[in-house]
């Protein structure tokens, strides 16, 4: 059974990943945008910012540990992670796909900007 604790730790493994907070709520960073946050730790969640394929797949594969966030975030691919119901292997697989798809897309407009310059 995993807890916020893990949750940090492992996000915070990763390379140049840091802790940041958005409305006093704890959200891990990769080149200043977020992956994840631990914003409904006090609910039983991490949550991870996924593309609405991904999340998908998440949510196909293991629906008692993925859920999709309600409304427009969820939407958006935003998905609970159940911390009650995850191991140490399915959070750092997971915050690692958010994680790398945050990479992605900080490469994406980092290649824009140059573009349009």
């Amino acid at each position: 059974m995993a807890r916020a604790a893990d949750f940090r730790r492992i996000a915070l493994s990763l390379p140049h990943a840091e802790q940041g907070s958005h409305h006093g709520q704890p959200d891990f960073r990769i080149g200043g945008h977020c992956f994840a946050t631990l914003s409904m730790a006090d609910q039983g969640y991490g949550n991870l910012m996924l593309t609405p394929e991904v999340q998908a797949e998440f949510v196909a594969d293991a629906p008692e540990i993925f859920i999709p966030i309600k409304g427009g975030w969820g939407r958006m691919g935003h998905t609970h992670l159940v911390l009650a119901t995850a191991d140490e292997a399915t959070i750092r697989g997971a915050l690692q796909t958010a994680y790398n798809l945050r990479l992605a897309k900080n490469a994406a407009a980092k290649t824009k900007a140059r573009k349009t310059r």
